[in-house]
């Protein structure tokens, strides 16, 4: 015996999953776009467009990912095969498959991306389930100068689709491994102090690196990450702070100062922080990783970082380092004025009538680039036509007026 209500079930019948959203014309018109622009800026710093698969056989989408990608992934069986396989929840562990496996080449690959991915779960309180993922990789380059290229990249396309006063938040993932590894931690411990550091709460590391027994030297350095954040012109202070950590260590921190200060150099409109305490990328980053703010936005808009050896596990340990956004969620940060994508050709309305003249004179205006509409009668009148220009028939001839 059913309960049902027949009224909820009709209005349910509507309602689309928590996190999912449709794009209507005008908004859809505003992306397109911004995806234009955004892959024309991207070709013009040598990253190659590649299409990754939107779902495909699990050992294969999450090999090298870790944990955090796996919980994040839908899974189905395929009807073909009977095999496990996942949504796509994040483009880069696939685009690092492509450089490792497919572009046999030793040197530098510059690859960028686009196109929705599906989560499980949203990254945060009213974000999508299926962000619109805009993202560029650089491959084999270990240098810190493709750190740099890349951060500066990602400034320079938040700029080309209408973003200023942007926050840049620096940390790097490397100083928290070295401690980890001199201290021979297993994961389970990390996440325990990664959760405790990223609270910023003091007092709670110092107390959890006594209770896990954590040397005086390592729960120092702990600590000290937890309070280490502020404008980059102070990270020399912090390198000095860290003169008595492994070598290992301060070379990670020597590699985030030098970063930001060739950052601060390049880009000085753009304001630069650094956050030791920022531990929360993506499972596979091991290097420099950053979050781009931007006003109107209470969170992260971009975030990407340095994660070598990724392709390992598909025969190729290489360098890489990029960034990731969703299209969708920046292109609501923008300005109404800056959002609409203007253009110099015409709305056209046409009259419905058989005259192979008018057929011809509307293919053309179509190739010229404008949006050309007949109007059939008052119920197919399309609403663009209210403002639109007509094509009509004067002295036998048909002109745009």
């Amino acid at each position: 015996m059913s309960s049902s209500n027949p009224s909820l079930i009709k209005g349910d019948r509507w309602s689309l999953p928590v996190g999912v959203e449709e794009t209507l014309p005008a908004e859809a018109k505003r992306i397109e776009g911004l995806r234009r622009k955004v892959l024309d800026l991207l070709a013009s710093w040598g990253y190659d467009l590649v299409m990754p698969p939107l779902m495909e056989y699990l050992d294969s989408l999450l090999t090298g990912a870790g944990h955090g990608l796996e919980i994040e992934t839908f899974k189905l069986t395929d009807q073909m095969s009977g095999r496990m396989m996942g949504v796509r929840a994040d483009m880069t562990p696939q685009v690092a498959r492509i450089d490792a496996h497919y572009l046999h080449n030793d040197g530098a690959n510059r690859l960028c991306y686009l196109g929705p991915v599906l989560r499980t779960r949203p990254d945060c309180l009213g974000c999508s389930r299926v962000p619109l993922q805009l993202g560029a990789e650089l491959f084999g380059v270990k240098s810190y100068r493709a750190d740099i290229e890349i951060v500066e990249l990602l400034v320079e396309t938040l700029h080309n689709i209408g973003l200023e006063n942007l926050h840049v938040d620096l940390g790097h993932m490397g100083i928290f491994q070295a401690l980890a590894a001199v201290e021979d931690l297993d994961t389970a411990t990390q996440d325990q102090i990664v959760e405790v550091i990223s609270r910023r709460a003091r007092d709670d590391v110092a107390q959890l690196c006594q209770s896990l027994g954590l040397s005086i030297e390592a729960s120092e350095l702990f600590v000290l990450m937890t309070v280490s954040s502020g404008e980059v012109d102070s990270l020399p202070r912090v390198v000095e702070k860290f003169s008595a950590a492994s070598e290992e260590v301060k070379a990670a921190v020597k590699n985030l100062s030098r970063i930001a200060s060739r950052l601060k150099q390049h880009m000085p409109a753009t304001r630069l922080y650094y956050d030791l305490a920022e531990l929360k990328g993506k499972s596979y980053h091991n290097g420099l990783v950053f979050s781009v703010y931007a006003q109107g936005s209470g969170r992260a808009i971009a975030k990407g970082g340095r994660y070598d050896d990724i392709g390992i596990d598909f025969g190729r340990a290489r360098a890489a380092t990029g960034f990731s956004l969703d299209l969708r969620a920046v292109s609501g940060l923008i300005k109404q004025s800056d959002r609409d994508v203007t253009s110099s050709n015409m709305t056209i309305c046409v009259p419905d009538d058989d005259d192979p003249v008018l057929f011809d004179m509307v293919r053309q205006l179509r190739l010229d680039g404008n949006r050309v509409i007949y109007c059939y009668d008052k119920e197919g009148a399309d609403k663009d036509c209210d403002n639109a220009a007509n094509l009509v028939r004067k002295d036998g001839n048909w002109i745009v007026q």
